[in-house]
């Protein structure tokens, strides 16, 4: 399937932004797409404001290397560590940037490479830089990756918040401030949708690699197994390449299509958008219709509304995320040290967006003949 234009742009302005600046040519063969279809990409995304152009070169809005150069006034720098090539923190970062630049406050961004424990020396180098305050989201792949990052967190000395980041319960940062989305009242909003539409068997599908993933595997399992009206569930890997620690049984690295026919479900809820796109696709080649036999909802909602079957999506406030992360961060940059107050642990709802991927079912009515 012809991957949408608004996610190949997305994946644009991470692989720019993860370097500063980067070859129209570069691109091209990394999106496996033409010059000259990166060329209108990138004049469409200078023209809204988020690349700059240059002769055969695009450069970054984002990056630190962007960024005045002049050394700022003591207190004024404020340091972002977000994981390269994740479109999902980007729009976060959008929204902490719109803060911080308000409040007079240079932002010195830094991009983590896809290695564990790539964050450590990133903060270590910004605070080194004089970086008065952190906003951050570590990868945290694996649950091993979050635990191993506990100590030296806890142990910083200025102010910093999690961004889309939930420390659990009991560990050692859980009193470090942190705003997130309710992944968990998410996963609520899509199997409410679903059932309130009479559907009884669903097949929930996340990838297995980063903390949104594991809290709402977690949820799903809870909501499905706790509701009177679901009849049958599974959870699997939304592509098999997603799972990072293993090993998973059989069914739950099968093909998604497949565990929809073994189960008899008649919907699906995957995250995120591509990998629900891609089951359309699939589901199509197999010959099962969306909505009619099949309804899915996608979790992210960033392309999801642009398949040819547009997806009805949970959407988490990605934005709201981050603005609400800077201005708590300004919060403790302005008080006295030590005196900021408690600590937060900041969650904003997501919203369900209804679009053409889901419709009510009739057992008798709609069941494939």
């Amino acid at each position: 399937m012809r991957e949408p234009v608004e996610l190949r742009r997305q994946r644009i302005l991470a692989a720019v932004a993860a370097r500063g600046s980067a070859r129209v040519s570069d691109l091209a063969d990394e999106l496996q797409v033409s010059v000259v279809t990166v060329r209108r990409d990138v004049e469409e995304l200078a023209r809204e404001g988020r690349l700059r152009r240059g002769h055969g070169v695009v450069r970054s809005t984002l990056a630190a290397q962007d960024l005045p150069v002049t050394p700022p006034p003591e207190g004024d720098a404020v340091a972002v560590v977000v994981p390269e090539r994740h479109t999902y923190l980007y729009e976060s970062l959008h929204g902490a940037r719109s803060v911080l630049e308000a409040a007079g406050k240079r932002i010195a961004l830094h991009i983590a490479p896809q290695v564990a424990g790539a964050e450590r020396p990133l903060v270590e180098r910004a605070l080194a830089d004089g970086a008065a305050g952190l906003l951050l989201a570590p990868r945290w792949r694996t649950r091993a990756d979050e635990e191993g990052d506990h100590g030296w967190l806890a142990a910083l000395d200025v102010p910093a918040v999690l961004m889309e980041r939930r420390p659990p319960r009991g560990s050692a940062l859980h009193a470090m401030d942190s705003v997130c989305s309710d992944h968990a009242y998410g996963a609520h909003l899509a199997v409410r949708h679903l059932v309130e539409l009479g559907h009884r068997r669903i097949v929930f599908a996340t990838r297995d690699d980063s903390p949104t993933a594991r809290t709402l595997r977690s949820a799903f399992a809870r909501i499905a197994d706790g509701h009177p009206l679901v009849e049958k569930w599974a959870w699997m890997l939304s592509a098999p390449e997603a799972g990072q620690d293993g090993p998973y049984a059989e069914h739950e690295t099968a093909e998604l299509s497949a565990v929809l026919r073994e189960l008899g479900a008649t919907a699906a809820v995957l995250h995120g958008d591509v990998d629900a796109l891609m089951l359309v696709q699939q589901l199509a080649d197999n010959g099962v219709r969306v909505p009619q036999d099949c309804s899915v909802v996608a979790y992210d909602d960033v392309v999801a509304g642009l398949g040819t079957t547009p997806l009805t999506a949970v959407a988490p406030p990605k934005g709201e995320v981050g603005r609400a992360a800077a201005e708590l961060l300004l919060q403790r940059l302005d008080a006295p040290r030590g005196g900021g107050g408690a600590v937060r642990r900041v969650e904003l709802l997501p919203a369900l967006s209804v679009r053409g991927s889901t419709r009510r079912w009739d057992d008798d009515a709609d069941r494939p003949k």
